[in-house]
């Protein structure tokens, strides 16, 4: 999906990336497609996700052993061992923007795929 994409961008921000990190982004993808009807939104300098005409999630770097991953939520979730760290996005009271990294495939695990099923849902009107 990713290699055959014919977006510039998408491209450009996929190149020069290592095997690995390249296979944790095409797993995190296919996961979503399993959870829900999503599609790729990408910009220069991220990896939008989006279902509907909402952003459920952006891909922020492709490292060398990983990928960083942002759900924005209306509530901040603390009770998980998922997520990085948590921030309030400044000046908007209702979005908390929690971090995820994947290092390994088996990440995705049910707590994982609780927040991205959350996500689908959490946007919507």
């Amino acid at each position: 999906m990713l290699n055959h994409s014919n977006d510039p961008l998408l491209q450009a921000f996929i190149a020069g990336k290592s095997a690995h990190s390249l296979l944790l982004l095409q797993h995190f993808i296919e996961q979503y497609q399993q959870l829900g009807d999503v599609y790729l939104y990408p910009t220069k300098s991220m990896i939008g996700i989006g279902s509907g005409d909402t952003r459920i999630a952006w891909i922020t770097q492709l490292g060398k052993n990983f990928i960083h991953v942002v759900f924005p939520f209306e509530h901040p979730y603390a009770d998980n061992l998922c997520f990085q760290k948590i921030v309030q996005v400044p000046g908007d009271a209702h979005q908390f923007n929690h971090h995820f990294r994947m290092l390994l495939q088996e990440d995705i695990n049910e707590e994982v795929l609780q927040f991205m099923r959350l996500s689908l849902q959490a946007w919507k009107p």
